[in-house]
């Protein structure tokens, strides 16, 4: 436990100082490489982090702050193909880029969730919101392994690059279940590594707060979301993040009625 309290507590440090990076105006998959050197070094030349996964056509109008505060690995916006009308929750939620656009593709009818941990980044998220002028969305605080969401109280779970982070993923799992309602489903973009990776081997390729050396493997992930209830689950990778380990997207469903309302 005093481990998992130190992740944690280097993980909350990383992105409280990401938040202050950003809302200074940098990116702050800059300030990432104060506290983990996974993301150091010469810039590759495709995007494996933050803001330049996104369309630039989704971003123009969004705050700045927001899109600066980006350290994602992925667009679980265009993974989760929302509808009009859906409830959204995002997972760590940042500085409130996924649910600001979230907001915009449920409209009025819908609503976005984010939770965060880090009282930084939720402040960040807040002042985004109103820059924005979302009136759709809530930002509340708690960590992912308990929601503070009611049962059965949304229709789509999205994450960008935040369940690798945990210490207990089964207990995100077992989150994400719960607060889906029947028939609603998980759209996620995370770090996962191919299956004959060793957990040592990932922690040899980067930090934990990196997203790197706490990822699952495909076939961890599988099991994982099978265990938690979840059907039709697949793993897809898109991108290399470093060797043998990925950017990817998640997706799965909770069995039960269609949430298309």
């Amino acid at each position: 436990m005093a481990v998992d309290h130190e992740v944690r507590e280097q993980v909350r440090a990383r992105y409280a100082e990401a938040a202050g990076v950003a809302a200074a105006g940098a990116p702050a998959e800059d300030g990432c490489c104060a506290t983990s050197s996974s993301c150091c070094g010469p810039a590759p030349q495709v995007p494996v982090f933050g803001s330049g996964l996104y369309d630039a056509r989704q971003v123009t109008d969004l705050p700045q702050t927001a899109v600066l505060a980006s350290m994602g690995c992925g667009n679980p916006t265009a993974v989760a193909e929302l509808r009009e009308g859906e409830r959204v929750l995002d997972l760590g939620s940042g500085g409130g880029i996924d649910v600001l656009l979230s907001a915009r593709r449920v409209g009025p009818t819908g609503f976005a969730y984010g939770v965060d941990m880090t009282d930084e980044m939720l402040d960040l998220a807040r002042r985004n919101a109103d820059e924005a002028g979302a009136t759709n969305v809530e930002f509340r605080k708690g960590t992912i392994e308990d929601l503070p969401l009611d049962d059965a109280s949304v229709d789509v779970v999205i994450s960008n690059c935040v369940v690798n982070l945990s210490t207990d993923k089964e207990a995100v799992l077992a989150e994400m279940f719960r607060v889906l309602a029947p028939g609603g489903r998980v759209g996620v973009s995370d770090v996962v590594a191919e299956d004959h990776l060793t957990p040592a081997e990932r922690a040899e390729r980067g930090s934990h707060v990196g997203c790197v050396a706490g990822a699952l493997s495909r076939s961890e992930y599988l099991d994982g979301l099978a265990a938690a209830g979840f059907v039709d689950a697949e793993v897809t990778f898109t991108h290399e993040v470093v060797d043998a380990m990925h950017g990817a997207i998640v997706r799965a469903t909770k069995p039960g009625g269609s949430t298309y309302r």
